[in-house]
């Protein structure tokens, strides 16, 4: 199979799992801003562009990011970081998935991480996975507090809130399409800031 047909079976897979959304301008941008073409990532790190796709199908290595509106595969700058941590391709899946107690948590956080959609994270790693989960769910949470509302909780609230806007991107409104409804942003940033905003 040559490259063409990859990129064309690579980009249909990506729709699979995300839908078949269209990309504006500003998703384009934004895109191109936060994320590299697979050629120029692949180039950089002495990759075959040919062979990561392969992997990429096979569930070794996660999909694209985004598909930019001119088909190319945009991906992090760093898409081999974590291959190269766990000592390489054959070894990522198992170096993962040892960063989860519980087994199938960490099979469940392979899965997301392949799917390509770990795109609420400026890195994607897992400890940068754990990091997310937990102030998401701190967050969530901290509204039932008895002591919420106070200026203490409040100040707490908007620790979390600023340790997790550090972990993520702005995210762009394509995302909002694939991922069905307001993303983590607007409703654990965005949202608690502006209901409960910051004291003095």
């Amino acid at each position: 199979m040559d490259n063409r047909d990859l990129k064309a079976r690579l980009a249909a897979r990506f729709r699979e799992v995300n839908g078949d959304h269209p990309m504006t301008a500003a998703d384009d941008a934004y895109v191109t801003a936060w994320y590299t073409g697979l050629r120029e990532v692949c180039r950089a790190a002495g990759r075959d562009t040919g062979e990561t796709r392969r992997l990429m199908l096979a569930g070794r290595l996660p999909l694209p990011a985004y598909l930019r509106s001119d088909g190319t595969e945009m991906v992090p700058s760093d898409l081999f970081a974590l291959a190269d941590a766990a000592g390489g391709v054959d070894a990522l899946h198992g170096w993962c998935v040892a960063h989860w107690d519980d087994p199938a948590a960490g099979e469940e956080e392979w899965a997301a991480y392949l799917s390509g959609q770990y795109v609420c994270l400026r890195t994607v790693s897992p400890r940068t996975v754990q990091a997310k989960a937990a102030l998401v769910a701190a967050i969530t949470a901290a509204p039932g507090r008895p002591d919420a509302g106070t200026p203490a909780w409040t100040r707490r609230l908007h620790r979390l809130v600023d340790e997790l806007d550090a972990l993520e991107p702005p995210f762009t409104a394509y995302d909002r399409l694939r991922f069905g409804g307001p993303v983590s942003r607007e409703v654990c940033i965005d949202a608690v800031r502006a209901r409960w905003p910051r004291t003095a």
